[in-house]
């Protein structure tokens, strides 16, 4: 199993559905994921027998891009919300996420739709993909959607949070500034939203697909958890008025692109350079680096949020980052229960 950043599965996808034989991004550059090394294949006793091979990299205006190859699948399965009897597809919700991706790369595509309506019943601007990369088309009879990581709150309460953990909370808040369009990791740095400056406003991105997240479901507000509305960590939200949802490969073209002014996210280690550590550590499994990668390696301003030493009190802030890179030289700033470091 080879093991991609979220954000290049996508574009490489979008390349294959393009015709394009290959793209480059910044994502990885200068790390293991580049250079070889991940571990591919591993024995019954855990040991790694396969390694990744180097990928090829160019210099554009000085920075480093790694090329990566068009991915086309043989099959594409996708799930739409509703279908026309043509195949154009509409999407609910972070639903969409990674779906539109595959089907204009896939060779053979199957949709799967919860509603089918005549050809001509679909207001054609309404439409998120259309009919022409659907190959066969299913309807869905079966659709309980299952809510991996259920998350509610109530109007009113504040978030008790202290200690350590609070002090970076409340610090990484003041990082926000009127008008940002920002986003924030799993944890410690979604907590910082709960600290937002009253009167000031900013947008939170979700990479799986939302632009307006929203607070968690208060169902003292008749809010329910939707199974069609998560945040990237899988959690249920809410979206805000005049949030807009949107697939995969765009939302990391808005990162990539340098749209969004603001990323924060924890890590394991930082260099006195700049570089992160954040997702795998050698010896233990590899989950993958989610869309982390993509994440640093884009123009916003990148700070990290961890506690200043690990448990035993080992350090995380190194002359020289002993774990495998996230990122080499992406760090802006960094935020601790006891300073905060530029």
């Amino acid at each position: 199993v080879e093991l991609v950043p979220q954000g290049t599965i996508a574009a490489r996808l979008r390349a294959a559905g393009a015709g394009m034989p290959a793209i480059f991004t910044p994502a990885g550059a200068g790390t293991m994921y580049a250079n070889g090394g991940l571990p591919l294949k591993h024995a019954p006793d855990g040991s790694v027998t396969l390694h990744t091979q180097p990928r090829p990299t160019q210099m554009f205006d000085g920075k480093e891009y790694v090329m990566e190859y068009a991915l086309r699948p043989d099959v594409s399965f996708v799930k739409a919300y509703k279908a026309d009897t043509r195949g154009n597809l509409v999407f609910r919700g972070t639903s969409s996420n990674a779906n539109p991706d595959c089907a204009v790369a896939g060779k053979v595509v199957i949709a799967e739709a919860e509603i089918i309506v005549e050809a001509g019943e679909l207001d054609p601007d309404e439409i998120h993909l259309s009919g022409v990369y659907v190959d066969h088309l299913i309807h869905a009879a079966d659709n309980e959607k299952r809510i991996e990581r259920l998350r509610e709150t109530t109007a009113g309460k504040v978030m008790d949070i202290s200690g350590g953990r609070g002090r970076i909370v409340k610090r990484a808040a003041k990082e926000f500034r009127d008008g940002m369009y920002v986003n924030l990791g799993i944890g410690i740095p979604t907590m910082a939203s709960s600290f937002i400056p009253e009167g000031m406003h900013i947008e939170l991105q979700a990479e799986n697909g939302l632009m307006g997240l929203g607070p968690y479901p208060d169902p003292s507000l008749g809010q329910t958890a939707d199974p069609d509305y998560i945040n990237a960590g899988k959690e249920t939200v809410t979206a805000v008025p005049g949030a807009s949802t949107f697939h995969s490969s765009e939302s990391f073209n808005m990162i990539r692109g340098g749209h969004m002014d603001l990323t924060i996210l924890g890590g394991m280690q930082c260099s006195s350079s700049g570089d992160l550590a954040s997702f795998f550590i050698p010896g233990k499994l590899l989950k993958g680096m989610g869309g982390a990668m993509d994440l640093v390696s884009s123009p916003s301003t990148v700070v990290v949020t961890m506690e200043h030493t690990a448990k035993g009190g080992a350090h995380k802030i190194l002359e020289e980052c002993t774990l495998p890179l996230t990122g080499k030289g992406v760090v802006d700033r960094i935020i601790t229960d006891m300073c905060v470091f530029d």
